[in-house]
């Protein structure tokens, strides 16, 4: 686990009508403050990243379809420096995750169809002055494989 952060799986609650998935509460240990909520989609074979926040904690979950959310820290000062993660989330694994400032994340869609992330950030995007850090997705120096090879 990439030091800072934290994988807070989440209930799903089935009824005959549909579900309901808390996601962030402002009392949830994870909760800091309220920037701002948006989605974002992503289409099958599409790769959005790598970004990072040098200020900014992201809460992040899958809302729907199934996605692969990638982190790397290359933070010199972090234990975990080096090291990446991999996580498969959606209905089949809902879970909300919190990535620290100045590590570098984001995702595709598994599957066939788009996924929808939510995320929660602790600020609100600043148009004149963004907090945002950005890379290719298929950067050289993060050694993270998006797709899957082999059949």
């Amino acid at each position: 686990m990439i030091d800072g952060v934290v994988l807070k799986p989440l209930r799903v609650h089935p009824d005959d009508r549909g579900y309901l998935m808390e996601i962030l509460r402002d009392d949830d240990e994870l909760f800091e403050r309220f920037g701002q909520v948006y989605v974002t989609t992503c289409y099958p074979g599409v790769v959005k990243a790598w970004h990072a926040h040098a200020r900014q904690v992201d809460h992040l979950c899958c809302v729907q379809g199934t996605m692969k959310v990638g982190l790397y820290d290359d933070r010199a000062d972090s234990p975990t420096c080096g090291e990446t993660m991999s996580l498969v989330l959606g209905l089949v694994r809902p879970a909300l995750v919190r990535v620290p400032p100045r590590v570098w994340h984001g995702f595709t869609a598994l599957g066939g169809e788009p996924a929808m992330l939510l995320n929660v950030p602790t600020l609100h995007y600043d148009y004149q002055n963004p907090d945002e850090l950005r890379r290719e997705p298929f950067d050289p120096e993060i050694p993270f494989e998006w797709f899957t090879k082999g059949g």
